[in-house]
């Protein structure tokens, strides 16, 4: 019987560098135009970028993709601490990243409302406020964009730009950066904030292009659209499939939910704060974000270090009990037993537990089977706001099309094996993402060597430390392949506060280009892989391996070791010289 906690060893924090380094003084606060006609400006629109000639191309420090998390905190780091240009694009209208788009009704974060934020700035952390437990997408929406407007971000964003190709040119040791409306920029470095969740995943149902109805995918749910009074079916039961059946299901005429895998999922515990309790998290912040940054997960709680068969029967079920009715679905997995993530016995005490729980609250029996999952709990813990209650209701059935497979769309809705047709006005398709690298692969990216992104990916997608990959010189990432698997504003700061740290010393110290080694890259490849083997998560298919996707090769995703050890991992490698990476002087280069 396994007794790990985490895999890789406990975890222990170890401060990344937040300092900020001033510019070389080689690099203006103002964008650099090498144009031959005319010099565009930095706040031209992206139509009138488009009308510029195609010979036509802007120079500056760093390029940007992606307007979320990520970006936002990646361009204030870049120009605000370091006086670089700095250039970003998003393909939205406005940043916010995935929350931008995600705006299908109950959408929610799963991590709880005072750490799903950054905690860069004292006094960000010190002006923000919230309303429940757990945020909401609108909140998080408003709260990115007071990020964006605090430090002054907005003029630095292309919104409504979508960027189309990435090639390095080796001889100027520099990016050529095109997008869709043939805008081209120049860059030393470009960082990718382009998201984990965000390249849509699209079932191809036979049929779904003679549908009469409407079809919407949640990450592109209209802004303001309701459902009110219609016949709707959603495929889809993963986090955002139960919030959007949650919050729909009171509203609509008729709900069908078309459900493959059955789920565990636990209560999301989402409850009103008071503003006391708000000044209380406040005062304590430095403490919490130094747990945070030293944990696992990162979800702000500690994590346990009782195996699950440890204590009697009994007091697991005392445990679980009051994990349930707490809420959260990362505390019920890493909060109760140090096992659960790790050992199968451990595993099933707490599967168990939440399969009885679905018995219980689902009052038909067929319909509690049809959504009462087998095997193991070990696919992203979720969590829910009435999920299971929803099935209670007369406009709402349950479809297992494991058993009674979808054989076609027509023009009325979808018809399953045995010949029914479910007759529908709406098909809300809760599908997910061709997640990590999805988003890479729909960008043309050629790296040294005119080497496809594509291509060096053929077998899996790979990296070095989740921010680099061999034959893309000063191509950064955040939130790449094998990055840590936690809440993720604490992972992407320390991301970005890395590879922010890494352009500075690249700039006092005439680096041309820094690399990982196709070696370092191979080796973190295999640690993250013997972590994830360390788990009960690689027994399963699960999106956190690209099991979701059709025809994608399931392949290890992410670091699984917690973000005190990942945050210690860097340090290392920077303490070391950049171990595992290759740096190249201009004076080299010169010469």
């Amino acid at each position: 019987m396994s007794t790990r906690s985490w895999p890789g060893g406990p975890p222990s924090w170890h401060r990344s560098s937040t300092s900020s380094r001033p510019g070389t003084g080689n690099n203006p606060a103002t964008l650099r135009s090498h144009t031959i006609h005319y010099f565009v400006p930095c706040i031209r629109t992206t139509k009138e970028f488009a009308m510029t000639a195609q010979n036509t191309f802007q120079t500056v420090d760093a390029v940007v993709i992606g307007a979320g998390f990520g970006g936002i905190y990646a361009v204030h780091k870049l120009h605000n601490e370091q006086g670089l240009t700095v250039v970003g694009f998003d393909k939205a209208d406005g940043p916010g990243g995935t929350w931008y788009w995600n705006r299908y009704p109950g959408a929610l974060s799963d991590t709880e409302s005072h750490v799903y934020r950054f905690s860069f700035d004292k006094g960000l952390l010190q002006d923000g406020t919230w309303k429940h437990t757990y945020i909401t997408q609108p909140e998080i929406l408003e709260y990115l964009e007071d990020v964006v407007d605090r430090f002054d971000l907005r003029r630095h964003f292309r919104f409504g730009t979508e960027v189309k190709s990435a090639t390095y040119l080796e001889d100027e040791g520099l990016w050529e950066v095109t997008t869709g409306g043939g805008a081209v920029y120049r860059a030393k470095y470009v960082i990718n904030a382009v998201g984990l969740l965000s390249a849509i995943n699209f079932p191809n149902l036979p049929g779904i292009d003679t549908f009469e109805g409407e079809t919407i995918h949640t990450a592109a749910w209209p802004q303001g659209k309701s459902l009110a009074g219609r016949r709707v079916g959603v495929i889809g039961t993963g986090s955002t499939g139960q919030q959007v059946i949650t919050a729909l299901a009171p509203e609509v005429e008729h709900l069908t939910v078309f459900v493959r895998t059955p789920q565990y999922s636990v209560p999301v515990g989402k409850r009103p704060v008071t503003t006391q309790q708000i000044d209380e998290i406040k005062a304590d912040y430095d403490n919490i974000w130094a747990q945070v940054k030293r944990s696992g997960v990162a979800f702000g709680f500690e994590e346990s270090t009782v195996p699950a068969m440890s204590v009697t029967e009994e007091e697991r079920r005392q445990v679980y009990e009051k994990a349930w009715e707490y809420g959260g679905g990362f505390r019920f997995m890493f909060e109760t037993f140090s096992d659960i993530a790790t050992d199968e016995e451990a595993n099933e005490t707490a599967a168990s537990f939440i399969r009885n729980k679905i018995v219980e609250t689902i009052k038909d029996p067929e319909t509690a089977r049809k959504l009462t999952p087998t095997g193991l709990f070990a696919r992203r813990p979720l969590c829910d706001d009435g999920y299971f209650q929803v099935f209670n209701r007369p406009n709402v059935e349950a479809v297992a099309i494991k058993e009674n497979p979808i054989r076609e769309v027509t023009a009325k809705g979808v018809v399953t094996e045995d010949g029914v047709l479910h007759e529908l006005d709406v098909i809300v398709f809760a599908t997910g993402f061709d997640a990590v690298d999805g988003n890479y692969r729909r960008m043309e990216i050629s790296g040294r060597d005119g080497v496809n992104i594509n291509d060096h990916w053929d077998g899996q997608p790979t990296s070095y430390l989740g921010v680099s990959t061999a034959k893309f010189p000063n191509w950064f990432m955040v939130l790449g392949p094998n990055g840590p698997f936690t809440n993720l504003p604490p992972s992407i700061e320390t991301q970005v506060e890395w590879i922010s740290d890494t352009v500075a010393y690249a700039e006092e110290n005439g680096i041309r280009a820094i690399e990982p080694t196709p070696e370092a890259e191979a080796e973190w490849t295999e640690t993250c892989t013997q972590i994830a083997n360390m788990t009960v998560f690689t027994k399963v298919d699960s999106w956190i391996f690209g099991a979701n996707v059709p025809g994608k090769k399931p392949s290890v995703l992410f670091y699984l070791g917690g973000l005190g050890n990942y945050r210690g991992v860097l340090d290392d490698v920077t303490a070391n010289g950049y171990r595992g990476f290759e740096l190249k002087s201009e004076a080299a280069v010169a010469a």
